[in-house]
């Protein structure tokens, strides 16, 4: 079975795929083109897709009794496919559920505390070379102990911002699920996103992208702010309305915000780049050796099972 690897990995996967499979790795680092996918599903047994391969509903009318029966995605995330479409063309679709939790929990808090104490501004003013020395009221930014902080879908990761700020600096948490959570330490399943918002002192999105949570953080959840409060997305770039967000931080509707995915990623406005009031990170959430190449196990892992005929362990 002919394999594809949608983007270059870690020396140990390639190593692995290139021992136990047929493969071919693609040496660019960006997306898939649409000619490119639609010979994925033509000429391989599997693909292994990465974020922001587009494999859409018009790919798959384009080729619809394609070769390919597998897309074992890279990531947790897979809005990116559809899978009722791809399901319907006879492929099946795993993902990379686990292996991202922590990574991706660390770069939050990562986020919050540079947000909060107003870290990347302050290197930067560092650099300038215009920082005049320590002076007591100098860039004054919010304490992260004991606040309230609110978070925006209480899956895996979630969870694990959540459980990082309780235990690591005695927050309140609040959280947005379907349902309650049975969790290790307390926190309150609020009902109202709009009424949380307006509670908290910092809001982490945490939700997975797609249609039902798009633009789900809008002007009016922004507005709900308090004026001191941080947004912080770690989530799908979409989940937040990039031009309303800009908005509230021009006009100091929010103090801060944290963001690690963009909209119309890679593309990042001028605007918000131009802002002293956000941190912007290139998509960092999973950029350790070790997760990136526990992802490409966990992927490599699906590819083995379909091989063998066994049951896929992470179908979508």
């Amino acid at each position: 079975m002919r394999v594809l690897i949608a983007r270059p990995m870690t020396a140990e996967v390639e190593a692995r795929a290139r021992s136990e499979f047929d493969v071919e790795i693609r040496t660019n680092t960006s997306v898939m083109s649409r000619a490119e996918m639609l010979r994925a599903l033509v000429e391989f047994d599997v693909v292994v897709p990465t974020l922001g391969d587009a494999f859409d509903a018009g790919v798959f009318s384009q080729v619809p009794e394609p070769r390919c029966k597998l897309l074992a995605n890279f990531g947790v995330g897979y809005n990116h496919i559809d899978v009722g479409a791809a399901m319907a063309a006879g492929v099946e679709v795993t993902n990379t559920p686990g292996a991202v939790t922590d990574a991706t929990a660390d770069i939050a808090m990562t986020l919050m505390l540079m947000s909060a104490r107003r870290a990347g501004e302050g290197e930067r003013l560092v650099r300038s070379g215009q920082w005049q020395g320590w002076h007591p009221t100098q860039m004054l930014g919010l304490h992260l102990s004991g606040k309230h902080v609110g978070v925006v879908g209480m899956g895996r990761i979630g969870q694990a911002i959540a459980r990082r700020c309780h235990f690591g600096f005695g927050m309140q948490v609040s959280y947005i699920a379907r349902s309650a959570k049975q969790l290790d330490f307390e926190a309150h399943h609020a009902g109202d996103l709009s009424k949380m918002a307006a509670e908290v002192d910092v809001l982490v999105v945490a939700v997975p992208g797609g249609a039902e949570t798009h633009h789900l953080i809008d002007a009016g959840i922004l507005a709900a702010m308090k004026h001191s409060s941080h947004l912080i997305n770690i989530a799908r770039g979409e989940v937040v309305d990039e031009t309303a967000l800009i908005a509230a931080l021009q006009t100091g509707q929010i103090a801060g915000a944290g963001l690690d995915v963009y909209e119309f990623e890679p593309k990042v406005p001028q605007a918000l780049m131009d802002l002293d009031n956000v941190t912007l990170l290139p998509h960092l959430g999973t950029a350790t050796e070790e997760v990136r190449s526990n992802m490409g196990h966990m992927a490599l892992d699906n590819v083995a099972a379909f091989v063998a005929g066994q049951a896929l362990p992470n179908s979508v």
